[in-house]
């Protein structure tokens, strides 16, 4: 298993965002995280990216506790292993779009050209290569985003609605690629999306309500 969560909580002062949530993911697996506004879903994404600290419960990424290692540690966790697609983009102005894909993979000693090229071919960005941020259009930053956070070949992505400024046919492309770097490495998925059409196509879904989990549709 690669990732393993056990009975995490976190609460905001008197409000208790997440209760007791529990769940596994394989390598090669998707999963599809939905829920309503305010349920839940990037507080989990951040405590699984290492971001932020539960309060009680544990992680557990590729054998190593998140949830016990200082700042450094979970840093060092971020840069090798997690790939981050959030509805932040975080690109570095002072960057080309080139460098701005390369950067966590440079951090990671895991720069590979050829992948950065099969990226921005796929997403779109091969002409775009020697702009920067300001000269972006949103759906084209995220873009950017997406490639950067993949071409470190995390053993897990995660991606808070990876097409949520980007058309049908775009949102579409970002999926497939997605999917298919989760079946040729082994990588693994973690999702969140408010569209069913997108969840459907993952392995698992899953439903987070008040701070709990349940599976949805057949998954």
């Amino acid at each position: 298993m690669l990732l393993q969560i056990d009975g995490l909580t976190k609460a905001y002062g008197p409000v208790a965002v997440l209760r007791g949530v529990s769940l596994t993911l394989a390598h090669g697996q998707s999963l599809a995280l939905t829920g309503e506004s305010g349920s839940g879903k990037s507080t989990l994404m951040h405590l699984v990216g290492a971001l932020d600290a539960p309060d009680d419960g544990s992680i557990m990424l590729d054998g190593v506790e998140i949830t016990g290692g200082d700042d450094a540690a979970r840093a060092a966790l971020r840069r090798d292993k997690i790939g981050l697609v959030f509805q932040q983009f975080n690109l570095i102005p002072s960057l080309s779009v080139a460098q701005n894909i390369a950067f966590q993979a440079r951090l990671a000693h895991r720069h590979d050209p050829a992948r950065d090229a099969m990226l921005a071919q796929r997403l779109g960005l091969s002409d775009l290569m020697s702009r920067y941020p300001e000269e972006l259009s949103g759906g084209q930053q995220q873009r950017v985003a997406i490639a950067r956070a993949l071409a470190h070949a995390p053993a897990l992505i995660l991606a808070d609605e990876p097409t949520g400024n980007l058309d049908e046919a775009t949102g579409d492309a970002v999926l497939d690629l997605l999917l298919e770097l989760v079946t040729s490495t082994g990588a693994a998925l973690m999702m969140v999306t408010h569209s069913t059409r997108l969840a459907a196509r993952l392995d698992r879904r899953l439903h987070l309500s008040r701070g709990q989990l349940a599976p949805l549709g057949s998954g």
